[in-house]
């Protein structure tokens, strides 16, 4: 990040210094020399953090719920595992909501359920309940988050029969994609 005068400069926007009015493009076209000459420094960006599970840098947030008594009352503090395993009901409701009239109308008229919507809609259910029970297994916060949105592939050096790590005829180890087995289970194909 750009400071300038203990105050951020963006790229691509016009900016005025000591009565001189800088062009959107100055900061791109200037020469380091130009910049430092102005009083303009580089300074490392604040760090970034997820929102959804800490309150900042290395403070995550509560991963299982707390009861505790607070000037005599009981004061129940919800934790991430009871709010992400919820959010899996609501997303669960919200792939099986486009068939409920296919059930709806079955059971008006006295049809049958086609058996691909009953095997779809118990695959959901199922997947729901897989991955509440999940949520409810993480460790800890890092856990839960490489569960929910960790890459569904990880690159690792390939093994031999033996266990033993392969390389190539240069000595240099080759590499291969492998299902992550920290991530959720997966939500079926809609049909």
């Amino acid at each position: 990040m750009l400071k300038l005068d203990n105050k951020p400069l963006s790229y691509d926007r016009a900016f005025t210094h000591n009565d001189i009015q800088y062009p959107s493009n100055w900061l791109r076209l200037a020469s380091l020399e130009e910049k430092k000459a102005i009083g303009i420094t580089e300074v490392a960006n604040d760090p970034t953090y997820d929102q959804r599970f800490y309150w900042g840098v290395d403070n995550p947030k509560q991963l299982d719920d707390k009861t505790e008594t607070v000037d005599g009352e009981e004061v129940k503090t919800t934790g991430l595992k009871t709010l992400w395993s919820a959010t899996q009901g609501e997303i669960a409701a919200s792939l099986l909501a486009p068939s409920d009239w296919r059930i709806i109308k079955a059971k008006e008229t006295g049809t049958n359920i086609p058996s691909a919507w009953k095997t779809y809609r118990a695959a959901v259910r199922t997947a729901c309940n897989t991955r509440q029970t999940e949520i409810g297994n993480a460790a800890d916060v890092p856990a839960l988050k490489e569960l929910l949105f960790g890459q569904p592939t990880l690159t690792q050096q390939k093994k031999d029969s033996d266990g033993e790590d392969v390389v190539d005829s240069d000595n240099k180890p080759v590499m291969e994609d492998v299902p992550n087995p920290a991530i959720a289970t997966a939500w079926p194909t809609p049909i």
